[in-house]
Formats: structure tokens, C-alpha cells, sequence
């Protein structure tokens, strides 16, 4: 696979970060054939290997969860899908300005929004997620939040390519 062919498809893969696949493949990591653990394990080493600046920006280029871009049908493809199957997208009234409140709070203490990987979690289990890492120091939130980014890059990687052995 060329290299402008590999960015175009698994480029977003990390949330409008495609400087990811760009070096993966530049670094000869990618290899075919191309299975999910195999290009997950190459991209998440690059994201690792990253600037914290850099990782910051993959963070911030995140959406809220329920969020304004929710509500102007502004998500990627791969964000609108991930928060529907949590139910992110039937929000009552009352639980949308709870996910605004909860947003709000933890972009002004981190400087980032709130990262969880939401397939299989309902939006009580993402509620409780909230709660309990609200407390955390930045650093230990920086880290969770980049733990969960590789988890959904993993994640997106499984529903475009075969696992290979």
C-alpha cells in the first residue's frame, strides 16, 4: 500500500491526527499484510514517541462527549457511531446539561476534553468514569487520557482490518 493510499484510510484513526500514520509508515513499521494489532502496535508506538505537545493536540482534538459538536452533527463518522452505541445521542434534557456541566468542569482542570473509550459503556458508566477521574492529578489524567486514545484508535482499527497471524 502507497504511502498517500495508508494516510487516507487509517489517518483518522487517532482523531484528526494524521501525522500518525504519516510517520508510522515513513518509520517502515507498517507491514504487510496489514492486520489490527500489527498497525495499532506501529501507530500507538509513534503516538508514545510524540512531543507532549503534540499528544496534547491529539487530546484537544477530541470532542466532548454529547457535546456542541454533537448537537450540529459535526462529529466524525467514527466519533457519531462511537457515542450513538453508548446512547450519547438520546441524551434527556436533564443528562445533556449534566454531560455540558461535567464537560465544562474537566476541560477548565485538564485543558483537554474528557477521553473514554465508550463502546459497550452505557452513559451512566461514562457518568460514573467522570466522577471518579475528575479527582485526578493532570498528570495522571494526562496519562488515562492517552491510555484511552490508543484504546479507541485500537478500536477503529479492528473495524477496518482483519486481524492477521
Amino acid at each position: 500500500m502507497q504511502r498517500a493510499e495508508f494516510v487516507e484510510r487509517y489517518g483518522g484513526v487517532f482523531e484528526h491526527s494524521p501525522f500518525i500514520a504519516e510517520r508510522a509508515y515513513d518509520a517502515g513499521t507498517i507491514t504487510e499484510p496489514l492486520g489490527a494489532s500489527s498497525v495499532h502496535e506501529a501507530m500507538a508506538a509513534i503516538f508514545r514517541s510524540a512531543s507532549a505537545e503534540e499528544r496534547l493536540g491529539v487530546l484537544r482534538a477530541h470532542p466532548d462527549l454529547a457535546g456542541k459538536l454533537a448537537i450540529a452533527g459535526e462529529l466524525t463518522e467514527d466519533s457519531k457511531r462511537e457515542q450513538a452505541g453508548a446512547g450519547l445521542d438520546r441524551l434527556s434534557a436533564d443528562e445533556h446539561a449534566r454531560f455540558t456541566e461535567l464537560n465544562t468542569a474537566y476541560v477548565e482542570k485538564f485543558g483537554f476534553p474528557f477521553i473514554i473509550a465508550v463502546k459497550g459503556l452505557t452513559k451512566d458508566d461514562i457518568l460514573a468514569a467522570f466522577g471518579s477521574r475528575i479527582s485526578n492529578s493532570r498528570d495522571q489524567e494526562f496519562d488515562t487520557a492517552c491510555q484511552q486514545v490508543e484504546k479507541i484508535a485500537r478500536l477503529r482499527l479492528e473495524s477496518l482490518l482483519p486481524e492477521t497471524h
